[in-house]
């Protein structure tokens, strides 16, 4: 009998910009454009070489959403010598792919045309779906709008890009809206065939936000909707969890494949009081399960060839790369 396999992947995590067109209830990562509100190329260049020296594989670009549309920050992203933080992200995960690193980058809502142009330059990309249902915590937030949501994840699989989403737990949705929002992303990956992997990521209250008092769901009810993800999803789409977030050991036998990615090197600047556990303690986490590294390409995406010509090279290395170091 085969033991269940738990995969994740070793990454770095860059955050652009913390600047952000959304005001979303229970968010901390937004901040005003300030001095110092985007990270500048030396530092990126910094922690690529040190994740690259670490093992990583995975360059994980995320930053808040439309920056552009915040007063001061088009002045301020032209003073590091570029027109948009489109541009700057492009020109990193170039960078990454310097570093010997693939680029996975969840920029928060993008057009066709602006996937089109970061697929040359990443190995996969995502974008939380979060909820179907129009919640109080996202009346601020243009962005959080569901059809724009589910517009972008449909244009990913038109581009053929291997792609991430999932739901956040507890932000103001019911039972149903979770089992319609998952219904949602799998239609969508029978039409197109893109999702590597659902995250069911639960709310943290964050100190400072209008969200600050709302108790986070408990480990019964995030496995309850692991349970219904995997019963609702595809065979081939992978439920994922963030080990940082709630009792991952617990949640591994509700149905969990993947933990995502887990950095040595960065912290999670999304939930900065969640620290990433250490690489070991992954396997305490599986249990009984086999532990395998990945890549942020899911390997039938590799055989399909859903990526761009440039980073051929970069992913048939890391891939030996991977084997040899799980064998």
């Amino acid at each position: 009998m085969h033991r269940r396999v738990i995969t994740y992947s070793r990454n770095v995590f860059l955050p652009l910009t913390t600047v952000c067109h959304n005001r979303c209830g229970y968010c901390c990562f937004r901040t005003p454009v300030v001095e110092g509100c985007i990270l500048p190329p030396e530092e990126v260049r910094r922690t690529l070489a040190a994740g690259a020296a670490l093992g990583c594989t995975e360059a994980l670009f995320t930053f808040g959403e439309r920056p552009e549309l915040e007063n001061g920050f088009s002045a301020y992203i032209a003073s590091f010598g570029f027109p948009d933080i489109i541009t700057y992200c492009y020109e990193m995960c170039k960078q990454g792919i310097e570093a010997g690193i693939l680029p996975h980058t969840n920029a928060g809502i993008l057009t066709i045309e602006e996937m089109a142009l970061l697929r040359e330059v990443n190995a996969s990309m995502g974008l939380m779906l979060e909820t179907t249902a129009e919640i109080p915590a996202h009346r601020n937030s243009p962005g959080k709008d569901p059809a724009v949501r589910i517009e972008m994840i449909e244009n990913a699989g038109r581009l053929r890009i291997p792609f991430t989403t999932g739901l956040l737990l507890g932000i103001g949705e019911t039972p149903r809206d979770r089992e319609e929002s998952l219904e949602v992303i799998a239609g969508i990956h029978r039409r197109f065939g893109h999702i590597q992997e659902v995250i069911i990521q639960n709310f943290c209250p964050k100190e400072g936000t209008p969200m600050a008092a709302v108790q986070g769901p408990g480990s019964d009810e995030i496995c309850e909707t692991i349970r219904m993800a995997k019963q609702i999803l595809p065979q081939d789409v992978a439920v994922q969890i963030p080990p940082n977030l709630a009792d991952a050991s617990r949640l591994i036998a509700c149905g969990v494949d993947d933990l995502g990615g887990v950095s040595p090197l960065t912290i999670d600047y999304v939930n900065p009081e969640h620290p990433w556990p250490a690489i070991d303690r992954l396997r305490d986490i599986a249990g009984e399960s086999e532990l395998r590294e990945r890549l942020c390409i899911y390997p039938r995406y590799i055989e399909k060839k859903w990526y761009h010509p440039n980073i051929e090279g970069l992913i048939l290395h890391l891939k030996e790369v991977i084997q040899e170091r799980t064998s």
